[in-house]
This record gives C-alpha cells, structure tokens and sequence, in this order.
C-alpha cells in the first residue's frame, strides 16, 4: 500500500472503533509501554493526542513517564507551518498550551530541549511496517526532525493496529521507528 492509501484507509479504521473500545485499547497500550525498560532516561518529546483524529491516549504515557522518572525532563513539539520546523519545547505543570493549525495543541511558550539531547521521542502515526517505516499525515515535521536527533534515540509509535507487511512507497527521508506498541505486544525494529 502507498502512503496515500495507508493514510485513508487507517483514518477511516480507527475512527471506527466505538469510544468504550478505544478506552480498553488505551489501557492496554500504557500496559505494554510499562514493559518498556526506561532506566537512566532523562529527556523525552511526547506531544497532545489529537482526539478529534482518533490518535492513542499519549497523556497516559506522558503521565506514567513522568510518574516513573521524577527528574524527566518533558517536552512537547511546536510546529511552525510556514518553515515545516519542529521545535522540542520543555513544559511543566504551569506550561499554558493552545490549539493550532489542524487542532495540534501546544505549548505557548517554554525552553527548547535540542534534538540530539531528546533520549525517547513517542512519534505520532497511522500505521507502520514490519520495518518500523510508519505513514503520519503526510507534513513531514518528524521525519525531518527525527533526522537531527542521536542516532540511538528511541523512537515509539502507537498503533491500535497490527504493522503492515510494507509501505511501498517510503523514501530516503522516511525515519523507522525503534518499537511500536500495539495493544497487543511490543515490535523492536
């Protein structure tokens, strides 16, 4: 399948799951992520789920992170739609957030954490392949910043689904994943 088609007919899959359904797959998301060894991490980017696309509850991995790790230092993405540029910027419990374009929310303000000191980056998508290749919506913001981060940065998406045998259609930009969670088990790419 192309990207195209990847993005189609996955938006239309997990619209499609009842809201109760959605909670239950959320729980067992955050019981797979908690099998994941995060010792000595201390720099982590997550980001807003947005709700009104059907994305995984990331607020529950976000809270469990920060739960699990008290000195983690948290930031969420700032996207900036006329460069195509992702900033990594640190929030705390008095971060004043806003929705943007596309309905991302955001902080408003905050310092920025590098990229190449980000130690897990949780990577929004729709689906990925049995090489950890995933389709998000198409801007490019995390492939592009994903290529300035450490090479050894963890990398996890969630996905209410299974991998795909192949996106035929990725290129040289295109960023695997390191793991993908499904509410089923954990892939390590």
């Amino acid at each position: 399948m192309t990207k195209k088609e990847i993005r189609q007919y996955f938006k239309a899959k997990r619209m499609a799951i009842d809201g109760r359904d959605r909670l239950k797959m959320d729980d067992l998301l955050l019981l797979q992520f908690q099998q994941l060894d995060f010792t000595g991490i201390q720099k982590v980017m997550s980001y807003w789920p947005l709700t009104h696309l059907g994305e995984p509850n990331t607020l529950l991995f976000t809270r469990y992170l920060s739960h699990l790790l008290p000195d983690l230092d948290l930031a969420y993405p700032v996207t900036d739609f006329t460069t195509h540029i992702l900033t990594a910027v640190r929030i705390t419990e008095e971060t004043i957030y806003q929705t943007k374009e596309l309905g991302l929310t955001e902080p408003k303000a905050g310092d920025i954490i590098e990229p190449e000191e980000l130690e897990v980056i949780l990577v929004p998508m729709l689906c990925c392949d049995i090489d950890g290749y995933r389709v998000g919506y198409g801007k490019g913001f995390y492939d592009r910043y994903l290529s300035r981060c450490n090479p050894n940065v963890i990398r996890i998406g969630f996905s209410y689904f299974e991998p795909i045998e192949k996106i035929t259609d990725r290129d040289q930009y295109d960023v695997p994943l390191t793991h993908c969670v499904t509410p089923d088990r954990i892939y390590e790419f």
